[in-house]
């Protein structure tokens, strides 16, 4: 049986401590053989472009250090991941790069120094060969059976996740948008359902004053994914409210 956990925008050091407390605790009750992570990982407000958009960017020496400030924060949680996983014995991981996660790999393309700053490269800055993760480069889908996972992005509308089904003719799942969202749609060789799983980003205000207090449709959650021989699936999405949520009739509080 294939079974796996999805988890979608993480944005270390950003994360609803909650929420990814429900999810490590999640996964010693599934015990998943696969985990899939959908991407933005980290915040890298370190590297945003969005940062220096309106003032000059610092020298170099400058920026460096929030740069490893930042990658310590997001190599201790995918620490704490990885050792839940591998207390239940999940091998098969996966990384999907998120558009945050390309913000390192821009950083360093525009440093025009040569293979100097190569480690700080988002695969190599995140150990993703040393902790054995298969590794999708932003942009790019993984298919498992008859699904595919990829970042987001693609399609922004309000309903994105029709979109996403109509124009892919596939099953889908992604995150980037932070909301949970369903659409099926019947193309001829049958129906096609198109999946947004949220966030696992702390929603406040406080961590996300580039809204400039505007509301916004965010949810927590995470998904369950399990295969039938012929490679279709079905999909729990988990919903985490106010850092709890049930597992197969089990409570589970993240806040504890």
């Amino acid at each position: 049986m294939k079974r796996a956990i999805v988890v979608p925008d993480i944005h270390y050091p950003l994360e609803s401590k909650a929420a990814v407390k429900c999810v490590l605790k999640a996964i010693k009750i599934v015990k998943p053989n696969i985990f899939i992570c959908l991407g933005d990982v980290g915040e890298w407000s370190s590297v945003s472009h969005w940062k220096y958009k309106k003032v000059k960017r610092p020298p170099l020496e400058f920026i460096l250090p929030e740069i490893y400030e930042e990658l310590d924060a997001v190599n201790k949680g995918l620490d704490e991941l990885d050792k839940v996983l591998s207390s239940v014995g999940c091998k098969k991981k996966y990384m999907i790069q998120g558009n945050h996660d390309a913000w390192l790999d821009s950083f360093v393309d525009e440093q025009q120094s040569g293979n100097y700053f190569n480690s700080l490269r988002f695969k190599h800055a995140v150990r993703l060969n040393d902790r054995g993760y298969q590794y999708k480069p932003y942009g790019e889908y993984l298919k498992i059976g008859k699904l595919y996972f990829y970042h987001g992005g693609h399609y922004t509308t309000m309903n994105h996740t029709r979109q996403h089904a109509m124009n892919l003719g596939k099953n889908i799942v992604y995150a980037h948008l932070h909301d949970v969202q369903r659409s099926s749609v019947t193309h001829i060789d049958g129906t096609h359902a198109s999946y947004s799983l949220g966030c696992l980003k702390d929603m406040s205000s406080e961590k996300n004053k580039w809204l400039k207090g505007r509301n916004h449709n965010w949810s927590h959650a995470f998904g369950i994914v399990d295969w039938f021989k012929n490679g279709s699936f079905r999909l729990d999405v988990v919903d985490i409210t106010d850092g709890k949520t049930f597992i197969w009739g089990k409570e589970i509080n993240g806040n504890k």
